[in-house]
């Protein structure tokens, strides 16, 4: 074996290897080799240095073993990671693990995973850049410090399992802050006067007595009658017309922030999930050409792209859509991220010609998906702007004057990829000082709404405006808060659970710039001072170590325990040991053994109400029975528990008066997790169920039983076999 390429992932090493011949061998690190220890600070700190201790990972043992036998052989070895700064730094730990120096490996970086691009990149290599390895040595340390020593005291002061970390709790902080602004709204009640003139022309009020009107202007229903009466005794006239030619601009190309908010937007994909996704159309996919990568690096926060790449987009523009849909420079856009890296390029397809319609014979479904997206972005963005006319339309009276807008695409330009969900607003030909007939008007009453809760489109939309982490940083950050039970994600809104709350008052307090977004920012941007040399990253860890431990040592001592243990005076029915107590949890207080953590016994309050007594013997030994609650509602138990554990329904379920049309038994209405059901008595031995109400009426087609269903404007009878309807 000549030559040895050394990448992260297995499905990279085998995209790669299909494209050299037998003189290569590529081979997966599987991600990071070597890092901080997982049970250990990791951090020596002497003479004012930072001297990590870093460590192969047992579950990378073996790997670094095959790649030091792979080295032996090698002629040459190649560090062909990600390009970015985690990239680089696991590039420098390879050579490290495999005790080679850093500065004597060739390293070789690509955009794009192609046959062209590796071979161009193997013809110019580099050398590891040190400041990169630096500036992420750096960021791990830093989040190391933060996580060692704050998430203990906030365990020891507040809740067991409790983490903070630099990104995580100043992202948290923000959500935080928006369910407050969210609890202090109060509505403000307002109205609205809409009008329709002609029978055609819809209207909103403009202005009255020569006043025009804002937003909350109008809120009293007094002053909203005084207008509608006022404007229904009046006479109108069309005021002024305007016309004017509007341009809506072509949109950038992706990077890393804009893809996951739209493809959560538009496609409903968590961001961990687009950039699962979007790994594996960089790693390589089946096409027509073979397995090959077909969108270029996904973690970047630039919006470059290759001279290549937009002379191939302008030509296939120019062959589908006509020349017409091609603007005569070539479009080129600029990131207003801070920071942003813009010797990276935006996240594009690495061939125009493998079109989503080609791709659909070979991509899975949500892959064809997302690579639809990232590829009618890119050509839509060097195609030309939209024009657009906009018209309005004043229609005055005495006191009152209304406006009526219209809008008509005149060309289509880039919407003839991307689509447009607006449709034309026609307004009729009228001419200025023409009476217009008052058709409608009525006043509408509106409350003002609170801030709408962080989506994760919109979160990572704000952490990328603040400049609070990067690229690669945006999806694990939520996932993390998720896994730590510090958010809750319901109908695609995020909501901060109880234990939030806690963790960020005690840390605006005492550690205010952990959760300070402007620090974070200004932490991101003295990191990109090291990556390009201008800063020192002992100095940067220095300057932040010696302040935070302090508050640190200070929080030991001032910040007071917030845990809170009540005695219920119960044994616990598991252990039969310890007393039952209760504790604070993330959300709210629930009953748990004072033994814990031998015993793990838990419980909800509602679950140990007082138990309520009943008349019933248990069927199994002959105790009481007695009403307990579970989260699904009431239920019997017997009050031998633990030693008997037999429940029953509190309430049987309602039998029917119709047979199972699959074995004759008894049909009978049950609860379910989507509400109720009906199935039958004989179950698991006969699996018949239905959502529908089971009738005596037989299909006409079929013969078989027919279910009723009523809704509001319909009912009907469906067969439970063939689905044949017929109108009640």
């Amino acid at each position: 074996m000549k030559n040895l390429i050394i990448v992260e992932s297995p499905a990279k090493a085998r995209t790669i290897e299909n494209f050299l011949g037998k003189d290569f061998k590529v081979v997966a690190s599987k991600g990071h080799i070597r890092d901080l220890p997982k049970k250990q600070f990791g951090i020596t700190i002497e003479n004012d240095k930072f001297i990590p201790k870093y460590v192969v990972s047992s579950d990378h043992k073996d790997v670094v073993k095959e790649i030091k036998k792979l080295a032996k052989d090698a002629e040459q070895i190649f560090i062909a990671t990600d390009e970015d700064r985690e990239g680089e730094a696991i590039g420098y730990h390879i050579a490290k693990a495999i005790g080679k120096k850093p500065e004597s490996l060739p390293r070789i970086v690509f955009h794009e995973i192609t046959k062209s691009a590796i071979n161009n990149a193997l013809q110019n290599p580099r050398n590891i850049d040190m400041n990169r390895v630096d500036a992420q040595q750096a960021r791990r340390l830093l989040d190391r410090i933060v996580g060692y020593k704050l998430s203990p005291l906030l365990a020891s002061k507040i809740q067991r399992g409790l983490s903070a970390g630099r990104v995580q709790s100043a992202t948290l902080k923000l959500i935080v802050d928006r369910e407050r602004e969210i609890q202090a709204f109060k509505p403000q009640t307002y109205y609205s006067i809409e009008a329709i003139f002609n029978e055609v022309i819809e209207s909103s009020l403009y202005s009255f007595e020569g006043k025009t009107l804002k937003k909350l202007d109008i809120a009293s229903k007094e002053f909203a009658d005084e207008i509608v009466k006022s404007a229904k005794s009046d006479t109108f006239i069309v005021e002024k017309i305007e016309k004017s030619i509007k341009s809506a601009k072509t949109p950038p190309p992706f990077m890393t922030s804009t893809l996951q908010q739209a493809a959560s937007t538009q496609l409903g994909f968590s961001p961990k999930k687009t950039m699962q996704i979007a790994q594996k159309l960089y790693e390589g996919v089946k096409t027509n050409e073979g397995i090959t990568g077909i969108i270029t690096y996904m973690r970047t926060d630039s919006l470059n792209l290759a001279k290549e790449a937009i002379e191939s987009a302008r030509a296939f523009i120019k062959e589908q859509y006509g020349s017409e849909y091609l603007p005569k420079e070539p479009k080129n856009y600029q990131s207003k991220s801070k920071g942003a890296q813009e010797a990276h390029e935006a996240i594009r397809p690495t061939k125009v010609d493998f079109t989503p319609e080609l791709a659909a014979k070979y991509l899975e479904k949500d892959e064809l998906k997302l690579y639809t997206l990232i590829y009618n972005r890119f050509i839509a963005c060097q195609m030309s702007d939209a024009k657009y006319e906009l018209q309005n339309l004043f229609i005055k009276g005495s006191k009152a004057t209304f406006k009526a807008q219209g809008k008509r695409v005149l060309f289509d330009g880039f919407y003839k990829v991307l689509g447009n969900n607006e449709k034309d607003v026609l307004l009729p030909d009228l001419k200025e000082g023409q009476s217009v007939t008052l058709t409608k008007i009525e006043a509408k009453e509106h409350q003002t709404e609170p801030p709408a809760r962080y989506s994760e489109a919109s979160l990572i939309k704000e952490l990328e405006k603040r400049g609070i982490g990067r690229p690669s940083t945006y999806a694990p950050t939520i996932s993390i808060l998720q896994a730590r039970e510090y958010i809750e994600i319901i109908k695609k809104r995020i909501h901060p659970t109880k234990i939030a709350f806690t963790v960020i008052e005690v840390l605006e307090k005492h550690f205010d710039e952990i959760v300070d977004a402007n620090f974070t920012s200004k932490m991101e941007e003295s990191l990109d001072l090291i990556a390009q040399g201008k800063e020192d990253w002992q100095k940067v860890l220095l300057d932040f170590y010696e302040p935070f431990m302090q508050k640190v040592e200070k929080g030991k001592k001032e910040i007071k325990s917030l845990k809170s243990i009540k005695p219920l005076g119960k044994k616990c029915p598991k252990c039969e040991d310890g007393e039952l107590v209760i504790r604070s949890g993330r959300y709210g207080e629930f009953i748990s053994c004072s033994n814990f953590p031998k015993c793990k016994y838990s419980a909800s309050l509602e679950e140990n109400k007082e138990e309520e007594k009943t008349n019933e013997v248990c069927e199994k030994c002959g105790s009481p029975m007695v009403i307990k609650n579970s989260r699904r509602g009431k239920f019997l138990a017997c009050s031998a528990y633990p030693k008997c554990k037999n429940t029953k329904p509190l309430n049987p379920p309602k039998e029917l008066d119709v047979p199972c049309p699959k074995c004759g038994g008894k049909i009978v209405e049950r609860m379910g997790k989507r509400g109720k059901f009906y199935g039958c008595a004989n179950y698991p031995k006969c699996d018949f169920v239905t959502n529908l109400l089971p009738t005596n009426k037989k299909c006409p087609k079929c013969n078989f039983m027919m279910g009723y269903k009523e809704l509001k404007t319909k009912k009907y009878y469906e067969c439970l076999q063939c689905k044949e309807k017929i109108q009640d």
